[in-house]
């Protein structure tokens, strides 16, 4: 019994229990949106530790027996992204005392929260592949509620682009995780994989690790179905906004990195071509959308899709250290991209507006969050000795090694178009004058996303900002040993065997699908194609 799998699942679940029973109450919903979120980063802190220390921490819910139940499962990839998630979940939670209205309140803001991370966390930590879809319903249906709150015209349309491909998504991936039930007779990814071997049907195989590449590839907005990102990120409040850049797309980056790590693996030979050109056109084309854009949040939106190119490149060039700088990539983009949301947010009610052009003059008004935003911009850009930095060099030079030439050269050229991007940001917001045709006084009129006043209160929207920033300057200076974590992540999906065993109980050869007692007894060998796991 390992409770520190599931409490990063059942605590988001139930501080929106709460803030529903509490529906009335603005502040008890206030409440548990910061003190529900601290509470989730104890026991992710939990979790990581006891990865660390163990490798991985099981639990079969309901004690049933791997495969027959489902399974709660973490390696170190999953300790990561949970820790990361919660961190997240925090930040939102103190900026959006500070945003949020009473409007937006009263319509389920703080429940809706809760319940987007929960999906999150049971994405990252479930070992059943339809366990899997269903956390990511259950985050579509979160992320639709938040994005249409408020019901604007630009939030309708976006919300519908938005929804469109995710459901388009959901049925790819439903009917694929269909089509693997009926070959394999499981649901269990780790039984899965010691199965796949065995698949007479090899063309099939193949045609189901592509329908899971395109689905996660939606769900992550990888090229070329990716245009539904940038038209719906910048239309809801900006807390949402925030939320949706740490967190959204890099569920879906998780779930390629796991499914084609453990249970596709075979196929990667196939594969690795099209994820290799894929991550150069995610790249390419996000950059070039947002060097084409003047709107802050637009900008950022493109970036986003840019980025992800990075973490596919990572899963692409397929070794060890590839893997590991993927990762690290993810979890840079993770702090820096929510902070810059979160920078934006401050910039608005500061001037009024989201348009470079009727912006200025921040830097000298505002010295503080000038240093935050050029830590975040230029480590989302790769500047050394900041924590993009490290990422991209570990990306770049497995690249180097396995002589992927070509898509290693865009790479580094969409980080300097990256650069340009988050120059033209600095120039425009922060070091040119306030142009005389903006008259929004120091900080701007107080109202909430649902257009109601509200106190100033942007100490609490400074303390996130701050915090994320010296979180992205802190990676950098600590690279080494958070690139031993990585190093340790890589080895354990370039190496299944050891998930395999944590969860089945089974360890699994690297050239034979071999079923032995974990414990190591006297029992003999057992082939699997004689006695199914």
């Amino acid at each position: 019994m390992r409770p520190e799998v599931a409490l990063p699942v059942l605590l988001p679940l139930l501080s929106g229990a709460i803030s529903l029973l509490f529906w009335r109450s603005r502040a008890m919903q206030r409440f548990v949106a910061v003190a529900g979120n601290i509470a989730l980063l104890v026991v992710s802190l939990w979790l990581f530790v006891s990865t660390l220390s163990d490798g991985y921490v099981t639990m079969q819910m309901g004690s049933w027996p791997a495969p027959f139940g489902i399974t709660l499962i973490a390696d170190l990839l999953s300790a990561v992204m949970v820790l990361m998630t919660s961190i997240i979940g925090l930040a939102m939670g103190i900026y959006s005392l500070a945003t949020t209205g009473r409007g937006h309140e009263k319509f389920g803001y703080y429940p809706l929260m809760h319940l987007l991370l929960a999906g999150v966390m049971g994405a990252f930590l479930t070992g059943d592949i339809f366990n899997l879809y269903v956390w990511f319903e259950v985050m579509l249906v979160a992320s639709f509620a938040l994005l249409i709150l408020g019901g604007e015209r630009a939030q309708m349309e976006g919300a519908i682009k938005y929804v469109t491909l995710n459901l388009l998504a959901s049925v790819i991936f439903l009917t694929a995780v269909g089509l693997l039930y009926g070959m394999v007779g499981t649901l269990n990814m780790a039984d899965i994989a010691l199965r796949m071997d065995e698949a007479e049907h090899t063309g099939m195989v193949e045609v189901l690790a592509v329908m899971f590449m395109v689905a996660f590839g939606i769900k992550a907005a990888a090229f070329p179905l990716f245009f539904w990102l940038p038209a719906s990120y910048h239309t809801p409040p900006v807390a949402v906004s925030a939320l949706f850049a740490g967190l959204l797309t890099k569920v879906g980056v998780y779930a390629m990195f796991r499914v084609f790590t453990l249970m596709f693996d075979q196929t990667m030979g196939y594969l690795q071509e099209i994820m290799l050109w894929g991550a150069g056109f995610t790249m390419v084309t996000g950059v070039l959308g947002a060097a084409a854009q003047h709107e802050f949040r637009r900008i950022l939106s493109f970036h986003i899709v840019s980025q992800i190119g990075y973490m596919i490149l990572g899963l692409a060039l397929y070794t060890p250290l590839a893997i590991a700088g993927g990762v690290f990539a993810i979890v840079h983009n993770m702090v820096v991209k929510t902070n810059l949301f979160l920078i934006s947010g401050i910039t608005h009610r500061l001037q009024g507006t989201y348009q470079l052009k009727k912006m200025g003059g921040l830097y000298r008004e505002r010295p503080w969050l000038a240093v935050a935003f050029f830590l975040s911009a230029f480590s989302l850009a790769g500047i050394p000795p900041l924590s993009g930095f490290f990422a991209k060099f570990v990306i770049v030079r497995a690249g180097l090694e396995v002589e992927a030439y070509v898509v290693t050269g865009i790479a580094l050229a969409v980080g300097l178009m990256t650069l340009y991007s988050m120059v033209k940001i600095w120039n425009e917001v922060f070091w040119k004058s306030l142009p005389e045709d903006n008259d929004v006084p120091e900080t701007a009129t107080p109202t909430g996303d649902d257009g109601r006043l509200l106190k100033p209160s942007l100490w609490m929207m400074y303390l996130p900002v701050m915090v994320l920033a010296l979180f992205s300057l802190l990676i950098g200076v600590l690279a080494e040993p958070i690139m031993w974590v990585m190093m340790g992540i890589g080895d354990q999906l370039f190496e299944p065997s050891g998930y395999i065993e944590a969860v089945l109980g089974v360890a699994a050869s690297a050239d034979d699908v071999l079923l032995e007692p974990a414990s190591g007894g006297a029992a003999p060998e057992v082939n699997a194609e004689e006695e199914a796991p």
